[in-house]
């Protein structure tokens, strides 16, 4: 049985290694709209098998990210800022929502951890560390969810998460963006702490529709996309 669990641990590890590459490659422009993606190709190029590959495409299309298209496989889609912005909008309903009722229902144990957890990430702003301070800031956002108490908000709102993770995970190209997002974790948490639920509603919403922003500039700026794109 352990056996089974390491197994299936790093074989999830290797997908979300993949899935975030071939997303890393297609926001910088490596791999441009209608390219089509070779599954034995990549699993030659990434040293894997098949398998996790095909997974990880799999993850790709339900991201929008790629297509399937009949008689060719998986080529990749044309982003359009429209999207981008739909997709960030029902984000930012959902994490503020996430917010005003962890604000109501977080014990004083959650509250204080998730303290914690922000001033822990002081140190990953100081150094500009832009991999630390993304993980952490999962960690921060997974909190909030988790302090809900509601599990099919929780499922909801990473599944949307999830659509929108490699655009979310770029804005920390831009600069200056670490350190702000850490100022606006700051009016959630204090918020959150306090117990003030419409706060935390406002402050959640107001960072997230930032995050929309500041994710679709670095994404047109690297496209070279038109704010107009139907």
């Amino acid at each position: 049985m352990a056996r089974n669990t390491t197994s299936r641990a790093a074989r999830t590890t290797r997908v979300e290694h993949l899935t975030q590459g071939l997303a890393d490659e297609i926001l910088s422009g490596i791999l441009l709209p209608g390219t089509k993606l070779d599954e034995q190709s990549l699993a030659d190029r990434f040293g894997v098998s098949r398998t996790p590959v095909r997974e990880a495409i799999g993850q790709l299309v339900a991201m929008g990210m790629l297509e399937k298209r009949p008689h060719v496989g998986a080529v990749v889609k044309t982003v359009t800022v429209e999207r981008l912005s739909q997709m960030f909008e029902v984000m930012a309903e959902l994490e503020a929502i996430c917010a005003r009722i962890a604000a109501e229902r977080m014990t004083t144990a959650e509250r204080k951890a998730l303290s914690r957890l922000h001033a822990d990430t002081v140190a990953a702003v100081q150094a500009q560390d832009a991999v630390a301070y993304e993980q952490l800031n999962r960690r921060f956002h997974n909190s909030i969810y988790k302090g809900t108490h509601n599990e099919i908000l929780v499922d909801t709102t990473l599944e949307a998460r999830r659509r929108v993770a490699p655009y979310r995970k770029a804005q920390f190209n831009v600069p200056g963006r670490i350190g702000a997002s850490h100022t606006e974790h700051g009016s959630v948490v204090e918020a959150i702490v306090d117990g003030e639920d419409e706060k935390a509603y406002r402050s959640m919403r107001a960072h997230i529709l930032t995050v929309k922003d500041a994710s679709i500039a670095y994404v047109v700026q690297q496209l070279k996309l038109d704010f107009s794109t139907k």
